[in-house]
């Protein structure tokens, strides 16, 4: 009988347990916790408040695609094939379209604000790219990111040019006495001439030219540890940096 009545208890203990754990997913603010039809919903509704004519690319987008597909039921039966594919179609083309404004609404969210270089940083691989946001920065709003990769070292700089070029020069010449003939290049972000703009940023760190294997990058990490360890703190402006983890996760429906 008191086995019994443990066992009982037992088993109300772990479903409290999980039933709490429902709750706090469905309460919690990280989109890790969401379902997926949550982190599209919250995707569309943030993109939305950028880019008001979405809902109307959308719906053109996916009615133009199942229209399309449907129609070719027409002379290759069934029709009720070419009906569900064509469906299924302007669903994934939405979906598509969606996470392709998504992804610009973003830039033009944080486009201009200090930090903002950390949300194409985040959109890089991370089987082959690690960054490290802010590894110094200045009062002026004059920051410098970090991403190891297959090209080496690269130092992005967000700014002032004039001011940037200092600062970068000055971290190009600490990396290399740690990095031990891995290429270190620097790239200042913006619009002007000669700079790489927030929305490019990941696809011009993906093209330039390989230099590491994936060990090499490993090891070049390892050694770099040794100079963030020696830094002063990085005196960054007041209030949150951008960061774009959750919103990536929504994006790929995760």
């Amino acid at each position: 009988m008191a086995k019994s009545e443990r066992a009982k208890e037992l088993a109300a203990k772990q479903k409290a347990e999980v039933q709490a754990l429902k709750q706090a997913k469905k309460n919690s603010d990280n989109p890790k916790d969401w379902g997926w039809f949550k982190q599209v919903k919250e995707t569309y509704r943030v993109t939305a408040q950028v880019d008001p004519q979405l809902t109307w690319y959308l719906l053109g987008a996916g009615l133009g695609v199942a229209v399309v597909i449907s129609l070719i039921g027409i002379f290759l039966p069934p029709w009720w094939m070419w009906l569900i594919t064509g469906v299924l179609g302007g669903l994934i083309a939405a979906m598509y379209l969606l996470l392709n404004r998504a992804k610009k609404a973003t830039f033009k969210r944080y486009e201009g604000q200090p930090g903002a270089a950390e949300v194409a940083l985040s959109m890089l691989d991370k089987k082959k790219w690690d960054y490290t946001a802010a590894i110094t920065a200045t009062r002026q709003y004059d920051i410098v990111h970090r991403a190891v990769g297959p090209s080496g070292v690269v130092l992005i700089g967000e700014g002032s040019p004039a001011r940037l070029k200092t600062l970068l020069a000055s971290e190009q010449k600490k990396h290399e006495q740690v990095a031990y003939g891995v290429p270190v290049s620097t790239v200042i972000m913006g619009d002007g001439e000669g700079q790489v703009p927030l929305a490019k940023l990941a696809d011009h760190l993906k093209k330039m030219p390989k230099a590491l294997q994936k060990v090499q990058q490993a090891e070049v990490k390892q050694r770099l540890k040794a100079l963030d360890a020696v830094r002063p703190r990085v005196p960054l402006p007041r209030g949150p940096m951008p960061s774009m983890k959750g919103m990536n996760r929504a994006m790929r429906g995760r």
